[in-house]
């Protein structure tokens, strides 16, 4: 009888033991699945490199990323790539802007063409009576024809458009990142400028090696629209981009717009208006997923007046407005576009961290991927990027070091 109880007993230890073993075993494989690790790739100095990026990174098939500064370079903004080489990263200037009619202060990132070249716009530069220091332009940058033999070789740049400003309705200062639909034809937003002096959505035509301007819309700055965008679009299908303003609508805390081709013309609506106590106010930049959903942050207000991530989808004809995500914790809100991938999960930036939003049951789980430290980079303001492994990039305004007051700001990687 005692055999038997020890036995059980002993069994009995061995289940529980097993069990306690699983379970840790779990818990540590969960932890080095979602393990990550933070490594600034380049550390921006102020000199030929450039200085204060503003917007987020392009990637292409060989994993290299392109990028622009505000500041660095010759005082007006640079454009870099940065290469994978030997389990390092080597980063190369590919142009240094002048601040004349070439353009000055990249106001987005860079993307590439149907050729495969860059395309990006500066804020200033360009060449405008109207503008001392220039309208703004779009440019497009692209590698010499043949191969050079020195250590540094610049691009080459071209101006397609320089805005000229004004009470035109081609606007002044172009804002955020491009966008090409399928025909060729690049789409953007300028902060300022128009008829009503309240920014402009427009497109360019190819035509027979150079482009044409269209002005699609100014905006108001009423309460039944936006005014002053600070990102660039997304193109829905072939027919429909939307966007964001910072300011306007009907509690001047910003909307969310579209703007349809109908016809042989274009008509804007508002999807909605940003009540700042509830919804937040300043969105900036706008995502969409595969089935027609926009989703994007705000840099104040909701209930903790530290921003909002949101989400728009359309029922029975209608855009419905939801709060996903109140920040909470924060200095500071969502400063850029959103970023998601093919499984839903969303990746956005604020001044002090980088996260992640996950679907579930429902619901959204809240994921803190890193806390910046200001040596390691601050204050995040362009959108995240996502190599093919899952490996997220990005840049951050300041911090680091360099000849910066608060940091020149760096490239990071978060691997996992």
């Amino acid at each position: 009888m005692r055999n038997t109880s020890v036995r059980r007993f002993c069994c009995c230890f061995d289940r529980i033991l097993f069990l306690l073993l699983t379970c840790i075993l779990s818990t540590l494989s969960a932890e080095f699945a979602t393990a990550q690790t933070y490594t600034v790739l380049h550390e921006f100095t102020g000199g030929s490199d450039g200085a204060t990026p503003a917007a987020g990174l392009a990637i292409d098939a060989e994993g290299r990323l392109y990028g622009t500064t505000t500041g660095g370079g010759a005082s007006y903004g640079t454009v870099f790539e940065l290469k994978p080489a030997g389990g390092g990263w080597v980063f190369t200037p590919l142009y240094s802007f002048l601040g004349g009619n070439d353009g000055a202060v990249p106001g987005g990132g860079v993307i590439f063409g149907p050729n495969g070249t860059l395309y990006g716009v500066t804020s200033a530069g360009g060449g405008s009576n109207f503008c001392p220091a220039g309208c703004g332009s779009v440019y497009n940058l692209r590698p010499p024809p043949r191969a050079c033999s020195r250590v540094l070789c610049p691009w080459i740049e071209d101006v397609i458009y320089a805005f000229q400003g004004g009470f035109l309705d081609d606007g002044r200062g172009p804002i955020g990142n491009l966008v090409f639909d399928p025909s060729g034809n690049i789409f953007g937003v300028t902060e300022f400028g128009g008829v009503h002096s309240a920014g402009t959505v427009y497109e360019l035509m190819p035509s027979n090696g150079s482009w044409t301007e269209n002005a699609l819309y100014s905006f108001l700055y009423s309460q039944t629209d936006g005014g002053f965008p600070q990102a660039g679009m997304v193109l829905e299908g072939t027919n429909s981009l939307y966007g964001t303003t910072a300011d306007g609508g009907e509690y001047t805390g910003g909307v969310v717009f579209g703007v349809t081709r109908s016809g042989s013309g274009w008509t804007e609506s508002l999807l909605h208006s940003f009540e700042p106590t509830t919804d937040g106010t300043l969105p900036i930049g706008i995502a969409a997923d595969g089935a027609g959903n926009l989703y994007g942050g705000t840099l104040f207000g909701g209930p903790d007046d530290a921003g909002t991530v949101w989400q728009l989808s359309q029922s029975n004809g209608n855009w419905m407005f939801n709060v996903i995500y109140p920040n909470s914790g924060d200095t500071c809100g969502v400063a850029g576009p959103l970023t998601l991938d093919t499984a839903g999960n969303i990746y956005g930036a604020t001044c002090d961290r980088v996260f992640e939003l996950s679907p579930s049951g429902g619901g959204w789980n809240y994921t803190e991927l890193h806390h910046f430290t200001g040596m390691d980079g601050s204050s995040a303001n362009g959108s995240l990027i996502l190599d093919a492994n899952g490996n997220i990039y990005g840049t951050t305004y300041s911090g680091g070091g360099g000849n910066c007051p608060d940091g020149c700001g760096v490239v990071f990687e978060i691997s996992r």
